[in-house]
């Protein structure tokens, strides 16, 4: 992430807090506005709650204007004082990073508490969420949710696969394209490549990644319709999926690498023990890798034009 400010992060506006030590002082208060950094750039925020853990200062934000999924435990180094000076620092920043401004507000047009590539990936319904009936229901419900998000599966998606979902999101939202269907691999062929791969590669077939290639394809196939589509793509899946077919016999690594976006929030209600989470977490780090050095193969260049397509313009829901 864009972190090469971080330094300014943790002293910008810090002054006031006194003579005492961060580890016993908080910075930042309960219920302030303040600015977060997260991925490239940096987006409103309000603190909601502040807790000293194992000598260091965790604060927990909601980004401003966005669903409370997005919520998360951040350090002191992903924050800064909600100043004036730090306005012109995050605007300096959506700049260089070619972030168009709404006039009226001022605001970035693509200010997702995410990166460049998941902000535009992950536009698409989060109202509409698989794990919908657990999520938070009120407030005071929020502390237990916490525990279960802090053992989100954490992985980094490869910059040259961020830039795929920038063009992918590019190409239905604004260029009114779509992914001609049914895609050759599909999901299911590029999930038995892999498995290949990690066969060759060990010299042996291992049933952990046969079986964990099993729960990537489960979770493609009931996420897809779900949480996984933008608006101008339902009409062409409402066209080409029957009931009888599965999304992963049809769809490609396109719609695959949305999944992986989404993943970390739908495995964050799954029961892992950690070490079962850290080797999960490991294995799918190594199939993004094989995504990646199969990019030309797995990947379209460009996409068809469309007609009739769903949805016009460009919204929040996009």
């Amino acid at each position: 992430m864009g972190n090469s400010s971080k330094d300014d992060s943790t002293t910008d506006g810090d002054t006031s807090g006194g003579d005492a030590p961060p580890s016993k002082s908080s910075l930042f208060s309960e219920g302030e506005k303040v600015l977060a950094y997260h991925g490239p750039r940096i987006y409103e925020a309000k603190v909601q709650k502040a807790e000293l853990r194992k000598k260091e200062w965790k604060y927990f934000v909601h980004y401003l204007g966005w669903n409370k999924n997005w919520d998360e435990w951040v350090g002191v180094d992903r924050l800064m004082k909600h100043t004036e000076e730090n306005v012109v620092k995050q605007q300096a920043l959506d700049k260089k990073q070619g972030v168009d401004k709404n006039p009226k507000s001022g605001r970035s047009a693509q200010t997702k508490p995410k990166s460049s590539a998941d902000v535009k990936v992950e536009k698409e319904d989060v109202k509409s969420n698989v794990a919908k009936g657990k999520k938070r229901k009120n407030d005071s419900g929020a502390e237990k949710d916490n525990v279960s998000l802090e053992k989100l599966v954490k992985f980094q998606i490869p910059s040259i696969l961020k830039k795929q979902l920038v063009d992918d999101w590019e190409f239905v939202n604004q260029q009114d394209k779509l992914v001609k269907l049914p895609r050759s691999p599909t999901v299911d062929d590029i999930l038995t490549k892999y498995l290949d791969y990690r066969s060759k590669k060990e010299n042996m077939t291992s049933d952990s990644v046969a079986e964990i290639l099993r729960g990537i394809r489960c979770y493609f196939d009931k996420a897809l319709p779900v949480m996984l589509l933008y608006k101008k793509e339902r009409k062409q899946f409402h066209d080409v999926v029957q009931d009888d077919v599965s999304p992963s016999n049809i769809y490609g690594a396109e719609h695959l690498l949305r999944l992986f976006v989404k993943l970390p929030e739908l495995l964050a209600y799954v029961n892992i023990e950690e070490e079962t989470l850290t080797r999960l977490q490991q294995k799918l780090i190594d199939f993004l890798k094989f995504l990646q050095k199969n990019q030309s193969t797995f990947f379209l260049s460009t996409y068809d034009g469309t007609k009739g397509v769903e949805g016009k313009g460009k919204g929040k829901d996009d």
